[in-house]
């Protein structure tokens, strides 16, 4: 299981490197569960950690199909390992492949081939605002996306282990799994819940208030990165 750790500027993305992140993900953390940094602030993360760690970058929730496209190509010429795209808004099942697919085709014409796209779900709209969590591994995967993720929307809201039981995640990333994705879970997550999260089989736990010295609107500290990392291996290797 790698650690994802968002990073809203090159000093937390240095900060996150140093506490020996797997991931650094660039997010604006003032602008919802998804929001997009700047292209500037995005190469300056990506100069900073000078390929010792991958880039991701969270590009919003989408809205139409062409301003996608043109995201996922604008942020993934930069050379980052993944674009994040949510669908706040959109229930709708037929569009939101079609949302998914313009960020794949976005991503293509960067011909940069490790480049991929992660669709989001929300856990916390019940699918009456977002797409279902329990569909979008199929939309994902038809639509070309590399992963998915289950994150929340509201950060002042309940977390993820308070909306979905552990075995339900299990259930959920299995079914990702099954159909050839890249999984990661995040949503107000502490290192306490690392064990559980553990437990669920997905690839990467992600992360912003556990990593900041005051909760997610600080600034993020390389000593708590450290202290999230160093609790992996041992569950990992149980």
């Amino acid at each position: 299981m790698q650690l994802l750790v968002s990073v809203a500027n090159s000093t937390e993305a240095r900060h996150a490197s140093e506490g020996g992140a797997d991931l650094i993900d660039a997010k604006d953390p003032t602008a919802g569960a998804l929001g997009a940094v700047s292209l500037v602030t995005l190469r300056h993360i990506h100069t900073t950690v000078a390929g010792r760690r991958a880039v991701t970058a969270a590009l919003g929730d989408a809205e139409d199909e062409d301003s996608v496209e043109r995201a996922a190509c604008d942020y993934g010429s930069v050379g980052v390992e993944f674009v994040k795209i949510g669908f706040a808004g959109t229930t709708d099942h037929s569009r939101v492949e079609r949302l998914i697919e313009a960020a794949v085709r976005g991503i293509r014409s960067t011909r940069l081939q490790r480049c991929g796209v992660v669709a989001v779900a929300y856990a916390d709209t019940g699918g009456a605002t977002s797409v279902e969590p329990s569909a979008l591994t199929d939309i994902a995967a038809r639509a070309g996306a590399t992963g998915v993720l289950l994150d929340t929307a509201d950060k002042d809201g309940p977390a993820l282990l308070r909306l979905f039981s552990t075995r339900a995640l299990e259930s959920w990333v299995s079914k990702a799994h099954a159909v050839g994705l890249l999984v990661a879970l995040a949503g107000k997550l502490s290192a306490e819940d690392f064990s559980l999260i553990c437990e669920t089989g997905t690839d990467i736990v992600g992360v912003r208030g556990a990593a900041c010295k005051h909760g997610r609107s600080s600034a993020v500290s390389a000593a708590r990165v450290r202290a999230l990392r160093l609790q992996l291996p041992q569950l990992t290797h149980k």
